[in-house]
């Protein structure tokens, strides 16, 4: 029954949509070091759809700029190019939001989770003194850690209602309720979509491995307290109601308890308002 599931659930990663062409040719931008704005903008011009979206979060009052910005180079000009980058992975990530309603799981929660989760991982890499790029990759890591479940979500969400009224009935973290019910948990199938959109190896296994406890890795532990964080300051419903500890690499990484380390970050209601300006525009 259960390699029933598990093949069902493999046929149904290979069936979701890609990101959109103008994504994956951003992502391989990146990792090209003779890449320049100039490259990003021309691709991202090519899918109006895009271009108007990202327009559209940039002219918000969020961002209260004095004048109205008309172009993509204007963009870049104003935010940086990795900035506008996120937000174009952001409006593609949204695009692929589509949970059967049987599944129990809200799709508007779920996406403020993403989103603040994505957000606060970036500031975290950038309290570590990362790189613009490296940072980037920390956003788009958070961004997609619990996209997994929308597979569940999609292609079994009877059985996926059931993992989460049990999760939430027993109080025991979601992956492990999925690992009952459907075999196999949101981390590993997380990385079956990931390799399917062609993101990098390190983010892969940073998703995979989001909720172990053994061992350390910056950007997994990165994603693991911006994922805990969001779920303390209630920033949206991913569906799990557990807070997963806290662990000795973590504090490790960053020095302070998660409770000083919160406090550390600064007014985190910015976040949220970030991420409702996003979700504004699907």
């Amino acid at each position: 029954m259960v390699a029933a599931v598990d093949n069902k659930l493999f046929m149904f990663v290979e069936s979701m949509p890609a990101f959109p062409k103008s994504v994956q040719s951003i992502l391989k931008l990146a990792d090209d070091n003779q890449s320049s704005a100039k490259d990003f903008v021309q691709i991202i011009e090519c899918d109006p759809v895009m271009t108007v979206k990202i327009l559209k979060i940039i002219n918000s009052p969020y961002y209260g700029l004095p004048h109205k910005i008309n172009s993509i180079m204007r963009a870049v000009v104003h935010l940086g190019i990795n900035t506008v980058k996120n937000m174009a992975l952001a409006i593609a990530a949204i695009g692929v939001l589509k949970p059967d309603k049987k599944s129990g799981l809200n799709a508007n929660g779920f996406l403020m989770h993403s989103l603040t989760t994505a957000l606060i991982t970036k500031l975290l890499a950038e309290r570590q003194g990362l790189s613009p790029n490296k940072c980037s990759d920390y956003f788009v890591t958070g961004l997609l850690h619990d996209f997994g479940k929308l597979v569940f979500a999609q292609c079994l969400p009877e059985s996926f209602s059931n993992a989460l009224m049990e999760s939430r009935k027993r109080s025991v973290s979601l992956h492990l309720m999925e690992r009952e019910y459907l075999g196999i948990d949101h981390a590993r199938l997380g990385k079956l979509l990931i390799d399917k959109w062609c993101f990098s190896e390190d983010i892969g296994a940073a998703i995979e491995h989001h909720h172990d406890e053994d061992g350390s890795d910056v950007l997994r532990d990165s994603v693991a307290v911006a994922n805990q964080i969001s779920k303390i300051l209630r920033f949206g419903d991913g569906g799990n109601p557990v807070i997963d500890k806290y662990s000795e690499a973590q504090f490790s990484l960053f020095g302070l308890s998660l409770e000083e380390l919160i406090v550390s970050l600064g007014d985190l209601s910015t976040i949220r308002t970030e991420a409702l300006m996003m979700i504004s525009c699907k």
